[in-house]
């Protein structure tokens, strides 16, 4: 489906979308990222991330990125996520992604059934990234960035295979964590990786 471009916009103002990526990974960082869309510039195919082609979703995080009216990207470190669990760290980086935009949002739109505490009115939204065009242009913007961070990582970290699962817990991944340990971007509160490591979580 399709995306109503700027659903809510006339009664609020300047939206935000936010969406993140990362939450299930058993390695790296979650990544989240705020959109304000510009209506004068339409941004066509908008949809959830994980429906898109690799390829579209780059042709899409380029145009994002040069017709949006801002964009920013942020993150939880995998300490953070290992200190303050997941959930936590999810909306810390959703946080911080809207904190970090140019321009300040009159409402805010988020993927998922959460709220961060945060001081901008904003409405959750399940399954937004396949509703709400901002959200759409959030998950593309984060998944490509993160998607892109993990291929790095796959070269300074060899044998794990992070550039084909991004951090996901496969049979792959997990054959590798039993063969070779955690490296230094796994996730040591996440209990296959606190198995590797011999250690059983409470």
């Amino acid at each position: 489906m399709t995306p109503d471009l700027f659903a809510g916009c006339q009664a609020h103002g300047l939206v935000a979308g936010v969406d993140e990526v990362g939450r299930g990974p058993l390695a790296g960082d979650v990544v989240a990222a705020a959109v304000i869309l510009d209506p004068a510039k339409p941004i066509a195919g908008l949809m959830d991330s994980k429906s898109l082609s690799h390829k579209r979703r780059e042709i899409l995080h380029h145009q994002i990125l040069e017709q949006a009216l801002c964009v920013h990207i942020a993150r939880a470190s995998v300490a953070e996520i290992d200190a303050i669990n997941i959930l936590q760290a999810t909306l810390l980086a959703m946080t911080r992604a809207v904190a970090g935009l140019a321009l300040a949002p009159d409402h805010v739109l988020v993927d998922g059934n959460r709220l961060p505490k945060w001081r901008y009115t904003a409405t959750a939204i399940v399954k937004g990234d396949s509703k709400i065009a901002a959200i759409s242009a959030a998950s593309i913007v984060a998944k490509v960035t993160r998607d892109r961070e993990m291929v790095a990582f796959d070269r300074q970290y060899p044998g794990y295979g992070f550039a084909d699962h991004k951090g996901y817990g496969t049979a792959q991944h997990l054959r590798a964590l039993a063969e070779l340990g955690p490296c230094g971007i796994h996730r040591r509160s996440f209990s296959p990786v606190a198995e590797a490591l011999g250690r059983v979580l409470p």
